[in-house]
């Protein structure tokens, strides 16, 4: 089985304010690494738009409406002090939800061995209703309750390897036992959340890392705490929330992990869903924003998924 990757030029007509960290120069710096032969095997398809309907698996209809009506004719608006929205941000976040929802259709439906969703806006830190964090909607949420609505998936396992806490789907996912999340994450940042002791309903795994570890400490953060979470749970689908800004060249974080720690996160995440999850495992960028270690990252990640 293959490895698909979804993406659309529409992702890079989100436009933020300059020198905003997420900017659609992330999705080029991702492009022209993936256009590299070593990547020829790749089945590259365009995204296709989401149904809105869909939005509403993880957030209500009178949030729905208001990030809607936020979206500018013209220009460049404010939906917090880090989160803005532009005149194509509504058919970006579309689309993003579309590609995140057909790469869960393709892994049940073995059209792919496992899927990589290059889209933004990012979405781990859209809460249930609150837009925040560079994210207006929660597409590894939407993704997880669209797995559960169409392909009856019982339980599936979000893992965020991002550096910043996903608070969002924290706060979506707090009382369902049937949806696992671990996450990754340096601890003191924003958004702030993501202590140990934050369990929901006995589903929520937080590993947070102190400012300056690097790989050792990661690693050790998956093997301890994360993987036996995952064998423990045995989701019927795994989705990543792969942000790559936990490594060392991010400049928004201090965690000094490098390419190949993401290599190896990916072969343990691969490892546990063909143990559990018929290797179903799709994965959906968040964050990274030093465009020499996104690509990086991003090729090292692309590379050990399509060894299978």
């Amino acid at each position: 089985m293959t490895t698909r990757l979804y993406t659309h030029p529409i992702f890079l007509e989100h436009i933020t304010s300059p020198g905003h960290p997420e900017r659609p120069d992330r999705l080029r710096a991702i492009e022209r690494v993936l256009d590299d032969e070593a990547f020829s095997a790749l089945d590259r398809i365009r995204a296709p738009e989401g149904d809105e309907a869909t939005i509403l698996y993880a957030h209500p209809e009178d949030f729905v409406a208001r990030v809607r009506a936020a979206i500018p004719e013209s220009g460049i608006v404010s939906i917090d002090a880090d989160t803005s929205a532009s005149p194509k941000s509504w058919q970006a976040v579309m689309t993003a939800i579309g590609a995140a929802n057909a790469a869960v259709d393709d892994v049940f439906e073995r059209r792919a061995g496992n899927v990589f969703v290059a889209a933004r806006p990012p979405g781990h830190h859209a809460e249930r209703t609150t837009a925040m964090g560079f994210c207006l909607f929660n597409t590894a949420a939407i993704a997880a309750r669209y797995a559960q609505k169409k392909h009856q998936a019982e339980r599936v396992a979000i893992v965020d390897w991002d550096v910043h806490h996903g608070n969002g789907t924290q706060d979506i996912f707090w009382d369902d036992p049937s949806v696992l999340y671990c996450s990754t994450h340096q601890m003191p940042l924003y958004p702030g959340t993501g202590a140990k002791s934050e369990t929901g309903a006995g589903n929520i795994v937080n590993a947070p890392l102190a400012p300056r570890t690097g790989s050792e400490v990661f690693r050790d953060a998956f093997l301890s705490r994360v993987l036996p979470s995952i064998d423990a749970f045995a989701p019927d689908l795994i989705i990543i929330s792969a942000g790559f800004d936990a490594h060392h060249r991010d400049p928004l974080a201090e965690i000094n992990l490098t390419e190949d720690d993401f290599d190896w996160a990916t072969g343990q995440l691969m490892d546990r869903a063909g143990r559990h999850s018929g290797n179903r495992l799709v994965s959906l960028l968040e964050g990274g924003y030093d465009l020499q270690g996104l690509a990086f990252s991003v090729a090292a990640h692309v590379g050990r998924l399509m060894k299978g």
